[in-house]
């Protein structure tokens, strides 16, 4: 799954029913996780958009690993 420059791993919790993703190549970590493709999409996007919002926040630069593939 992408967004940007940002990749996710994904699995699914059968047991559970419930989708849950990882960003990929950071040192940050961003997890995220939803019922339905859609909803796990919207997930990832908001915690893409919170963690930069974040970023920006503390005068901080996102984390440059995913900037640089």
């Amino acid at each position: 799954m992408n967004y940007g420059v940002y990749r996710a791993a994904v699995t699914y919790d059968a047991e559970a029913g419930v989708f849950h993703g990882e960003v990929m190549d950071m040192r940050d970590v961003i997890t995220f996780q939803g019922a339905s493709a859609a909803e796990l999409r919207e997930a990832f996007e908001d915690s893409v958009g919170e963690y930069l919002k974040v970023c920006a926040e503390r005068g901080r630069d996102p984390d440059r690993e995913a900037l640089e593939l």
